[in-house]
């Protein structure tokens, strides 16, 4: 299949008029690069119910969170998502993904945490990690204060965020708690192999390239095992158990292949899961709402995912 024709255009235009790499700029300021793409070329000021900055406990600090309340919520408790932002455990925030948490709280009928977890280089493996699950755990002990359901938490996110939903997915089940209903894993990093038939296919040109995904994994690994599955989730010994699973993946993606494995690998296991594949699209397209048709439809269909498996 061809490249969608808007995102073709976009790769085009970003061709005729290059830009530094986000990898060749100091972490600052690939972080604040991120920022302007994301305030370019995604929906802004989007309707919201309401909004709430505030700090939670973690284990090397407070960490930052948003919590989103949609339009129309009502006085029930709400299910909730507790969304992971990407960006290579290096860069991305909560501005960064303001838009998709947005829609995704409208659009499912829900509240939605988002997490400014720890970034690499400053915070290496597992900082993020441990961070992610120290928010799930929060939303669960303090459901009632927060007016959610604690019976009805999803976890998201795309790329890395995907990896931390996974990877939260995992540590949870292990641990016994918190109990998490739903994984919605958006383009997700779910192993360290960069030698895969869409890593090459896809080594440049498609927005997230094979240098980058290097760049991010040196920064956020320093040396440490790639196999685990903290880092890896796709190499677990095991995937039964785990929360019913959306997985979306993007056909000019590196990470196109080993997202696959994880739905097949998912499936293998028993659990639930619905695999969706946007053949014309690339890396990043749920951040691009603002330039993709299919970015918004994409972003409703599963947004209606999330809200049948939290009905």
């Amino acid at each position: 299949m061809a490249l969608d024709p808007q995102a073709k255009g976009l790769l085009d235009a970003m061709a005729a008029n290059p830009a530094p790499r986000i990898i060749d700029l100091p972490v600052k300021e690939a972080r604040e690069m991120y920022r302007g793409i994301a305030a370019q070329l995604d929906l802004q000021d989007l309707p919201i119910g309401k909004t709430e900055d505030r700090k939670i406990p973690g284990p090397a600090g407070d960490i930052p969170v948003r919590i989103y309340t949609p339009v129309a919520a009502g006085g029930a408790a709400l299910p909730v998502l507790v969304y992971f932002h990407g960006g290579g455990w290096v860069i991305g925030d909560l501005e960064t993904h303001d838009a998709l948490c947005r829609s995704f709280a409208n659009e499912a009928g829900c509240k939605v945490v988002a997490v400014d977890y720890r970034l690499a280089p400053e915070h290496r493996f597992p900082a993020a990690a441990e961070d992610c699950l120290a928010a799930v755990k929060w939303v669960e002990t303090n459901a009632s204060e927060i007016g959610v359901d604690a019976n009805r938490i999803a976890v998201a996110g795309d790329s890395a965020g995907g990896n931390l939903a996974a990877v939260v997915s995992q540590l949870a089940l292990a641990a016994k708690g918190p109990r998490i209903a739903f994984q919605l894993l958006i383009y997700p990093v779910t192993d360290t192999n960069v030698d895969t038939a869409s890593y090459r296919e896809n080594a440049s040109g498609y927005f997230l390239e094979r240098d980058g995904m290097i760049w991010f994994f040196d920064h956020y690994l320093n040396g440490a095992d790639r196999t685990d599955p903290r880092v890896a989730p796709l190499r677990a010994a095991s995937l039964a158990g785990l929360p019913r699973a959306y997985v979306i993946t993007a056909g000019f993606d590196p990470l196109k292949d080993e997202g696959r494995a994880y739905a097949e690998a998912l499936k293998a296991a028993g659990v639930p899961t619905e695999y969706v594949n946007y053949e014309g699209m690339i890396h990043g397209f749920f951040n691009l709402q603002a330039a993709f048709d299919v970015s918004r439809d994409a972003v409703k269909a599963a947004a209606k995912a999330l809200k049948e498996a939290l009905a």
